[in-house]
């Protein structure tokens, strides 16, 4: 690894061992190995270095929400990605949970505020793209909107997972309650 994916990793060690708050650039430069300067070099600052860290939390949800859509079922949708987006918070419950104090930056530290509106706007488009091979019958508007509605429940699904995840139903229970994607867009589209 270069210095710049070893301060990445040193970062999210730092950020797993002493949390967001307690994570100095000093921590972060002693993990990684490399100096103090190399963090300004590469990323400007510590905060920009954390956020590029973090982010690495989302891609890894985002992964487990792309198996969780491979080869699903309409009427199985919502379920799938519920238990799945469960399961990557189980995984990386510290990287979680510090991403939720990165989040806390975005009015006061612009970069960290750019870096996410970017991450954002690149997760809602790639599970629409998903979502295009699991629903092909909607729109690709539809598609967008659906994957705009599917990352603001799952980040939702965080928070009060974080919380108490004893209070969090099963996407089975969930499958069971709520029409599959495609019921909707078919009545949608059949109404006029």
């Amino acid at each position: 690894m270069g210095n710049r994916e070893d301060l990445i990793e040193g970062a999210r060690r730092c950020i797993i061992e002493k949390g967001y708050a307690r994570t100095t650039a000093r921590d972060i430069a002693g993990a990684a190995g490399v100096s103090l300067a190399a963090i300004g070099y590469h990323f400007g600052s510590k905060e920009a270095l954390m956020a590029e860290a973090l982010l690495g939390t989302g891609i890894r949800i985002g992964d487990a929400l792309d198996a969780a859509l491979r080869g699903a079922a309409a009427s199985d949708l919502l379920g799938r990605i519920w238990d799945e987006s469960l399961r990557a918070f189980q995984d990386q419950r510290e990287l979680l949970a510090a991403s939720m104090e990165n989040l806390a930056q975005i009015d006061r530290i612009p970069v960290v505020a750019e870096r996410l509106r970017a991450a954002q706007q690149a997760a809602i488009t790639g599970i629409a793209e998903m979502l295009a091979d699991a629903l092909p019958a909607l729109s690709a508007d539809q598609h967008q909107a659906l994957a705009a509605y599917y990352f603001a429940l799952v980040n939702g699904l965080a928070v009060v997972w974080l919380i108490d995840p004893s209070v969090v139903p099963s996407g089975e229970v969930l499958g069971q309650l709520l029409p599959p994607p495609s019921a909707v867009g078919s009545d949608a589209a059949g109404r006029t």
